[in-house]
């Protein structure tokens, strides 16, 4: 697991797909969706913190570029 992209398809296997527009609060309900298959024991540590990893980079960087970080 590299990419956004990537999360996205490991979310589609179970049935997960999350678009509402705004791309911060995407990845926002992404990393809840992550959790609740992590806490269910439907993915594996490894997948859980690469895409938590994956995600928050992300949103980080959208808000660096929105100025909302500081």
């Amino acid at each position: 697991m590299k990419t956004i992209y990537d999360v996205r398809q490991l979310l589609k296997q179970f049935g997960i797909v999350i678009y509402v527009g705004d791309r911060l609060a995407d990845l926002e309900l992404m990393e809840d969706e992550i959790k609740e298959l992590y806490q269910s024991q439907c993915i594996d540590t490894k997948e859980y913190q690469m895409a938590l990893l994956l995600l928050r980079e992300e949103a980080s960087r959208l808000r660096d570029e929105k100025g909302l970080n500081g």
